[in-house]
């Protein structure tokens, strides 16, 4: 059985995962048989957001992993005690959480930092040579750790002119794409879809994260090499 991990950054789409992208992967990847092992880093979150009202609130504070815990019903790592020998493939859902509690993009932009769990587990994976999965502003990290490390993966967050800007500042190399496509970098093993960066609702989102899910799936199956 495939083991897949879910790299979640919390609960809601203005502070943490996109929710619709998250469980949209976890159909996919269930509807597949894989095995799926969800994960999040043990932190704070950046800052936390009312998404009824839409405005920060102050002085208030969530923990990542126990807020992706929400969207993983309980079944869920902390990421540090995960690693690339538990994995075949990894996925990351998007939200601004992937922006600002696993990496410091949405506050940063080009010169972001990332997570150091996030950091080494997707170093693990790219040294073992397995697949990694990015979905909406997540190929942001990816091309962050990809970039410092002289690797600049086809990818993409849509068609947004200043993001794709900044991806390639990161040493990556930006494709537009339409929210029902994905751009897979066979040689590195990434594939990227926009989702919720160009998605009118979930099924245009679903059908590019179902392509990706299989993308990577496949890749997971190849030989490493």
């Amino acid at each position: 059985m495939t083991r897949v991990g879910v790299c979640l950054s919390g609960c809601g789409f203005l502070d943490g995962a996109e929710i619709h992208e998250a469980v949209l992967t976890l159909l996919a990847l269930d509807q597949t048989g894989a095995r799926v092992v969800c994960c999040a880093p043990n932190v704070e979150q950046a800052d936390v957001v009312d998404h009824l009202s839409k405005q920060a609130r102050a002085g208030q504070a969530r923990n990542v992993l126990a807020e992706s815990a929400r969207i993983a019903r309980g079944e869920i790592k902390d990421l540090g005690d995960v690693h690339a020998g538990d994995l075949d493939a990894l996925i990351f859902p998007g939200g601004y959480g992937a922006a600002k509690n696993l990496c410091s993009f949405a506050a940063d932009g080009p010169e972001c930092s990332v997570n150091p769990e996030v950091e080494r587990l997707v170093g693990e994976m790219l040294d073992a040579g397995k697949p990694i999965g990015a979905i909406c502003i997540a190929p942001a990290l990816i091309s962050r750790i990809m970039g410092s490390r002289g690797q600049g993966p086809r990818i993409t967050i849509g068609t947004d002119p200043g993001t794709a800007e900044a991806i390639n500042a990161m040493g990556a190399r930006h494709e537009p794409c339409s929210a029902t496509g994905y751009v897979v970098d066979a040689e590195l093993k990434v594939v990227s879809t926009p989702a919720y960066m160009l998605g009118s609702g979930p099924a245009e989102v679903y059908a590019g994260i179902k392509q990706l899910v299989d993308q990577v799936l496949e890749m997971a199956l190849s030989p490493v090499g």
